[in-house]
């Protein structure tokens, strides 16, 4: 007997698991404000060298201060690293001469001034990670992502051996400790800790929210599962633009997106845990409780099933048996798909956030231009919810992420004049790269086994988080050639599209339950309640 029989008598997608999904969404809301937030946290504003003894110039306007005081740009703006090392009042009389040598300029001797008019306070003006310290204020981020890299191996294994659902509540717990941690932060070292800290914590939320949901929906309702789970991700990124316009001071800023974990550790305590993984893991009163309880409020109140009848559920799991993540490369079949979803992970988050990083030229302050960003994912991810179900998984994945390179590859061709027609280019690889990021979470979920599926998120979720921090590096190479940065994220985004040609069609398939449904020759099964091996379906109820 398959559990995708026993849900369709429970009801696949009643009252229950609505209230479900819904709860678990909510959750997901906490993940964009954690995950963008460097944005407005590290923010660093327009800034210059501090002046000394600016009050014995009384009869300069603040101005020609500035003139005397710090050497221009180009285009005449003043710097923001360096300063006159003496008074050049010959400026004074032309503003277009140039330092009497380049002996008088150096670098900021007293600190920096800022410009207060949009945040009250950030990390940047907090400790002056300006100038030759702005690497510290980009690493912040990079600290955050090693700890998201690190806890998707831990939450992804530890919630395959103890559960969905305790491991997302130890994730929201620690998520709060750590948040408000970051947020009393009295230096530079305590905040990098604790936002690498954070991002650990916040990779189980991450990782158990979509396939706790999913595990609890019949087939026919698994893509809208996906998708549904995925646009609370788009809301979520809005509402960080809500409370980054709101909050201007860094501290707060950060108690402001910490204190919604703190509610979803409190609605969470209702949803239950998994079925499948219960059964999988021979918790069968524990799966009967909760398989009566979704009867229930779907209204199957006649529904009857014994604990006995449960252990006719199929799963390959042995008892005391526990798996790994060596175990997703043991098996031929799982070895490919281990190998070949990787890529895929790899290519949609390198992508991904080489396009973020890159999309400009809204002409948007920065608070409108990230409520965009998240108003624009959600018709991408309502095109997904059509295309899964009429191409299929597969196909969507390959090409979602094909032509998002092709569409990066686009700008390196056309002209640089031609702004509006590079934007339009630009947004629809921002549009095609967030449709690839919403089918990749929702393949991979039914790709992997009931027993190994958390260790399969995990992995794939790490590789990813690898192609997150290697993104930003590769700006870099425009040193080399202009263009290869762009060359590089169109090269990558193709070549790992294709590879997810390699994987299995999901569409209409029962999820798998242990690894030998998954080294089987995988065929489509029709939607409706089909009878187990030699026994008739009605024979296990009572």
């Amino acid at each position: 007997m398959k559990f995708e029989d026993l849900l369709l008598e429970i009801g696949g997608f009643g009252r229950f698991q609505i209230l479900i999904l819904f709860v678990l969404c909510l959750a997901r809301i906490n993940l964009p404000m954690h995950f963008l937030l460097h944005s407005f946290l590290a923010a660093t504003p327009s800034h210059h060298c501090a002046i000394p003894h600016q009050q014995a110039f009384v009869n300069l306007t603040m101005e020609e201060i500035l003139l005397i005081s710090i050497p221009r740009e180009p285009d005449g703006t003043f710097r923001s690293c360096e300063m006159f090392s003496q008074p050049q009042f010959h400026l004074l009389l032309n503003s277009s001469l140039q330092p009497e040598n380049d002996s008088v300029i150096q670098n900021c001797q007293h600190g920096w001034v800022y410009d207060h008019s949009q945040f009250t306070s950030t990390i940047s003006t907090q400790w002056d990670l300006v100038c030759e310290q702005r690497g510290l204020n980009q690493a912040t981020a990079t600290f955050f992502f090693i700890g998201v890299t690190i806890g998707a191996v831990v939450f992804g294994y530890l919630s395959d051996r103890f559960g969905r659902k305790s491991m997302l509540m130890l994730s929201l717990v620690f998520s709060v400790i750590f948040g408000m941690l970051s947020a009393a932060s009295v230096s530079y070292s305590m905040l990098a800790i604790t936002r690498t800290l954070t991002g650990m914590a916040l990779s189980g939320l991450s990782l158990i929210i979509l396939p706790l949901g999913m595990e609890w929906v019949d087939i026919e309702h698994r893509t809208f599962s996906g998708v549904l789970t995925s646009i609370f991700w788009s809301i979520g990124n809005m509402l960080l633009a809500l409370i980054a316009y709101l909050v201007r001071e860094w501290h707060w800023l950060l108690v402001a997106v910490t204190g919604p974990c703190l509610l979803s550790i409190i609605y969470l305590w209702w949803v239950p845990e998994s079925a499948r993984w219960l059964i999988a893991n021979g918790k069968v009163k524990q799966a009967h409780k909760h398989l009566l309880r979704c009867a229930r409020m779907n209204g199957m109140k006649d529904f009857a099933l014994s604990p006995e009848a449960l252990r006719t559920i199929t799963t390959d799991k042995k008892p005391g048996e526990s798996y790994s993540y060596i175990s997703l490369f043991r098996t031929p079949v799982l070895r490919k798909i281990s190998l070949c979803s990787g890529a895929v992970w790899f290519g949609v988050a390198f992508s991904y956030y080489g396009m973020s990083m890159k999309l400009t030229g809204f002409g948007l302050n920065m608070y409108l231009s990230q409520f965009v960003f998240g108003i624009i994912e959600i018709p991408a991810k309502i095109i997904v919810y059509v295309l899964v179900n009429r191409i299929g998984r597969r196909q969507s994945q390959a090409w979602s992420l094909i032509l998002t390179g092709l569409c990066i590859g686009a700008n390196i061709i056309i002209p640089k004049p031609f702004t509006s027609l590079r934007s339009v280019v630009a947004t629809t690889g921002k549009g095609l790269s967030e449709a690839a990021f919403t089918t990749v979470f929702l393949y991979t979920s039914e790709l992997y086994p009931t027993v190994l599926r958390q260790n399969g998120m995990g992995y794939t979720s790490f590789v990813a988080r690898l192609g997150g921090a290697l993104a930003p590096l590769v700006f870099l190479l425009d040193e080399v050639w202009r263009s290869l940065p762009e060359v590089t994220y169109c090269g990558v985004a193709v070549c790992c599209g294709s590879v997810a040609f390699l994987l299995p069609e999901t569409l209409n398939v029962r999820l798998p339950e242990g690894i030998e449904d998954i080294e089987k020759t995988q065929v489509k099964e029709p939607l409706q309640t089909s009878a187990p091996e030699g026994m008739p379906l009605q024979s296990l109820l009572k």
